[in-house]
């Protein structure tokens, strides 16, 4: 689901970051008035859940692979507009240091995944758990079924998205100058994807994680509630979350090198090398725009003159897992001494 740079024209990636900035700047506002400061690290937390479960690629019948997101659990968990800005920042990581989606359609991935599956996940997760209690099964099973919806209905505009170029961006000839496969290949290729196999293991890590909180300590599923505790017991249940995930996540990091036993590049995510195999020519935009980022430091996750064994990949990989930590830490560090420093201003301008 991760379009890389080439496959769409500008003008689409231009019209869809015209989109995604007032979604955005909306986004950052509604997580300063619902997060406070100390639990600012969720969305560290967040943003790495999401960027590691997405390194677990499944595969897919047909020689290609999938995988999971987690928008649906941290819309949950974190309410849909802070899961906006925790997949979007994951997204700008993946981008920017190992070339996991395009810059030119950082954009256009961030609508798919960092707004579709949460806002769609939450809401039909609010549908189906409506006001029952926390240790409810409808919690669980509202989510499960809102993950697997999610992330369904991003898949298809993926599809439609890819499917349209060939459509509305050709040659005289009428050889398309971006994605090459129609809406009748491409929107088929990525639902049924996602229907049969990324769907299920979104379902799956969202209804297994929110039964699990049910059962260990249901005061997380208050950190962003429709009818519920005010701000002071929302941040008191945010504080115990590090404390308790953080192990969960290391376990999740070690073990992403599960994510290299699925075989196959997921549709619409090949390189120049292998559409030339595949297509016998590279469209023109695709050889233009394709390599705009040169600066990947973990390119495809990977460490040239590096990825010879398994075992060796196996490292790389999670060593990738913890430089992406590293620098959402940083950023999370950052973010919460400019947000301490604006409430203390605040403080100061009402006492005076």
């Amino acid at each position: 689901m991760h379009i890389p740079d080439g496959y769409l024209s500008p003008s689409t990636c231009a019209v869809f970051g015209g989109v995604m900035l007032p979604i955005w700047a909306r986004a950052a506002q509604k997580v300063r008035q619902t997060l406070k400061a100390r639990q600012v690290p969720l969305l560290a937390m967040g943003a790495a859940f999401a960027f590691t479960i997405m390194m677990y690629n499944v595969p897919v019948i047909g020689g290609s692979s999938a995988h999971a997101v987690g928008g649906g659990l941290l819309a949950v968990i974190l309410g849909p507009w802070a899961a906006v800005i925790a997949i979007s920042t994951a997204l700008a990581i993946q981008a920017l240091l190992f070339g996991d989606g395009g810059i030119l359609s950082f954009a256009v991935n961030s609508f798919n995944m960092a707004v579709t599956i949460p806002f769609v996940a939450y809401w039909i997760y609010r549908a189906v758990a409506g006001d029952s209690e926390l240790t409810s099964p409808r919690r669980w099973i509202g989510g499960a079924i809102g993950g697997y919806i999610g992330i369904n209905a991003a898949a298809l505009f993926a599809g439609i998205e890819l499917g349209l170029q060939p459509l509305l961006f050709h040659t005289a000839g009428g050889i398309p100058l971006y994605n090459p496969y129609p809406l009748r290949v491409s929107v088929p290729a990525m639902t049924l994807a996602h229907l049969l196999m990324a769907g299920p293991v979104e379902a799956l890590v969202t209804g297994l994680v929110i039964y699990y909180l049910q059962r260990r300590d249901p005061s997380l599923l208050k950190i962003y509630p429709v009818q519920g505790p005010g701000p002071a017991a929302r941040e008191a249940a945010a504080a115990t979350v590090s404390r308790k995930l953080w192990w969960g996540l290391a376990v999740l990091m070690a073990l992403s090198p599960l994510g290299l036993l699925a075989s196959g590049t997921a549709f619409g995510e090949w390189d120049q090398s292998e559409l030339q195999s595949r297509l016998g020519f590279i469209p023109q935009g695709i050889a233009k725009w394709g390599d705009l980022w040169k600066h990947k430091l973990f390119p495809d996750y990977s460490l040239p003159g590096f990825d010879q064994t398994f075992w060796q990949n196996a490292a790389v990989y999670i060593a990738c897992a913890v430089v992406a930590l590293a620098v959402l830490l940083g950023l999370t560090y950052l973010f919460r001494r400019v947000q301490l420093a604006t409430q203390e201003k605040n403080k100061h301008v009402r006492g005076t």
